[in-house]
């Protein structure tokens, strides 16, 4: 059994950090959990610590004796050597235990594709993005692929509810219906991967935009033997997205929530699936118009941020947006943390289960805790023809008596 002393020495850098209290952001950083301080970072397996006296925006002072020492990685504090050399050899402290990994769970099924997203509104890029899901899954011996639309709702960014969005994808995407998930408890990337470990799989493929995939790589791969384990995890993408270009490289959901927000169906039905008709495209913009609640006033830099960068970046810079302490959900990942570091356009943040992610300012709202409206078609409002659902619709296309939802299938793998 090693001594006190030889375990403080020999601690690895998420050791000291875990004793510490510090949190890492992936890259070697290590920040203050309260404070959002910048700490230390990782050198060669172990924690060089900063100057505790940096001053923002300023040169730092120089570094006291203190601060030299405890930078050193083979410093240990007086107190400590002291303290372990007068310990009995028979009272050294026992190695900490290691920290739950994931359940141990037969390995017997193959490889899972899967698509994580937003889907806020359907487009005809999301059609493309789960077409390539599919044909992944065909390399494999099962082919097994699943769609997961996120759960977040808002006026702006998010204005569908889960229930009403997955409606529209099964009858938007019927090649694929029967793969798309609704299911409550797959809120964010995580609980998608830890589900599929719990299922057996051995490996997973995950699809995203061209522009996710190092998030999902960087992601998915730090927590593997953590929250899941897998033999082998993929990122795959499914093709470059550009705002600027025309046709299907640049329709977004955040261009077709820009196009219902200004009225434009014609630009709104471009960037829907050819074989949607014309009442379904007609009726999904006006349920759109309605949850967004259009008639209460918008910015185009909250609703389609990619298109209004300049007015962000202003109301971030002013804090008007985005403070530290404040909750904020990554709508790539779903992930919902406190804002603990504000960099230059982008956010560190922390989860409840210390869970620490980057996302850039675009790629972020304020998450909604403790909501109390209920979202989706209430069971006794799902009949299409009854007037409990014409109603229902009413409610969710001001001034409209026209329209039926479509019925949710709820199908789930």
């Amino acid at each position: 059994m090693k001594s006190f002393l030889n375990f403080i020495s020999e601690a690895t850098a998420s050791q000291q950090a875990a004793r510490l209290g510090l949190v890492g952001d992936g890259h070697g950083g290590w920040y203050d959990k309260n404070t959002g301080e910048f700490t230390a970072k990782t050198e060669k397996g172990r924690l060089k610590f900063y100057n505790k006296r940096q001053s923002v925006g300023g040169k730092d002072p120089a570094q006291t004796e203190k601060e030299k020492n405890i930078s050193d990685p083979n410093f240990v504090d007086p107190r400590i050597r002291q303290q372990a050399q007068a310990q009995p050899a028979q009272q050294a402290q026992p190695e900490p235990e290691q920290p739950v990994g994931p359940p141990d769970v037969p390995k017997t099924k193959g490889t899972l594709t899967l698509a994580f997203g937003r889907f806020n509104p359907p487009t005809i890029g999301h059609e493309q993005l789960m077409n390539v899901a599919r044909d992944a899954a065909k390399k494999d011996k099962d082919g097994q692929y699943l769609i997961f639309p996120s759960r977040t709702q808002d006026k702006k960014k998010n204005p569908l509810d889960p229930d009403t969005k997955i409606s529209y994808m099964q009858r938007m995407y019927p090649d694929h219906a029967d793969n798309i998930v609704n299911d409550p408890e797959t809120k964010t990337i995580f609980d998608v991967l830890k589900m599929a470990h719990n299922d057996g799989y051995t490996n997973v493929r995950i699809i995203g935009g061209a522009d996710r995939v190092k998030e999902f790589e960087k992601l998915s791969g730090n927590y593997n033997g953590k929250l899941y384990a897998f033999d082998n995890i993929e990122i795959v993408s499914s093709g470059d997205r550009d705002p600027d270009a025309k046709g299907m490289e640049g329709m977004s959901a955040s261009r077709m929530r820009l196009a219902a927000a200004e009225s434009d169906f014609k630009t709104f039905r471009e960037g829907l699936p050819p074989n949607t008709k014309r009442s379904e495209a007609k009726e999904l913009f006006d349920v759109l118009r309605g949850a967004m609640q259009v008639k209460e006033g918008w910015n185009i830099w909250e609703i389609a941020p990619k298109f209004d960068w300049k007015n962000l970046r202003e109301n971030y810079i002013t804090q008007r947006v985005y403070k530290v302490n404040q909750l904020v959900e990554n709508l790539n990942t779903g992930l919902i943390g406190k804002i603990i570091r504000r960099g230059a356009n982008h956010l560190i943040c922390v989860t409840e289960d210390k869970i620490m992610f980057k996302s850039w300012i675009k790629d972020v709202s304020e998450a909604i805790v403790n909501g109390t409206t209920q979202s989706g078609v209430p069971a006794n409002q799902r009949l299409v023809g009854t007037d409990a659902h014409r109603k229902y619709v009413e409610t969710m296309v001001p001034g409209s008596d026209r329209g039926k939802q479509f019925i949710n299938k709820y199908r789930k793998k």
